[in-house]
């Protein structure tokens, strides 16, 4: 009895430490939150200007349990903030609006249309082009220094922050190595 009120305390304390270092880690944060298809597809529709939930029902083809499920976390994440309207003859619905947070995902979505561009690439080419609006020339995604200097991949370094809780040394993901 006693080793397995011994083992169900470790397991609660490894659970603990888990979710503690979850809580720290932003991409642990940030997938909570966008880490599904749907998730991903409804902020996608929402930059093309889709708003209601019928049309984001209709367009992604999603469930209605689900898509209630996904809308409510991303407005509870502040990625969308339900406004009121009514259609004539209607009764009051809500749209749901891209906040400040949800308009700061672009990159992100470009990010991803980058890799998938590039290593699930489609037999019908590109299905986003992001592009200057004043120049027309096409942009990516990249990281770029305060000044507005680009970075290569491999010279980017990644150290710990404030939030990490365990000594981590700086590490170059760009240097990965590519053998198993």
């Amino acid at each position: 009895m006693i080793l397995r009120y011994t083992a169900f305390v470790a397991e609660k304390v490894e659970v603990t430490r888990g979710a503690q270092s979850e809580l720290r880690c932003s991409i642990a944060r940030s997938a909570r939150i966008l880490a599904d298809r749907w998730s991903v597809l409804i902020v996608r529709d929402a930059f093309r200007g889709v708003t209601r939930f019928s049309d984001f029902k209709s367009r992604l083809g999603i469930p209605s349990d689900i898509l209630t499920t996904r809308l409510t976390k991303l407005v509870d994440s502040n990625v969308f903030e339900r406004r009121p309207y009514r259609d004539e003859g209607g009764r009051e619905r809500f749209g749901y609006h891209l906040t400040e947070a949800g308009r700061a995902l672009l990159p992100v979505l470009g990010a991803l249309v980058q890799w998938g561009d590039s290593y699930r690439a489609s037999e019908f080419g590109p299905s986003r082009i992001y592009r200057n609006a004043a120049t027309g020339e096409p942009l990516r995604v990249a990281f770029v220094t305060e000044s507005g200097e680009v970075v290569a991949d491999a010279d980017v370094e990644v150290t710990a922050g404030p939030g990490e809780p365990e000594l981590v040394e700086p590490y170059r993901p760009g240097l990965a190595s590519t053998s198993a």
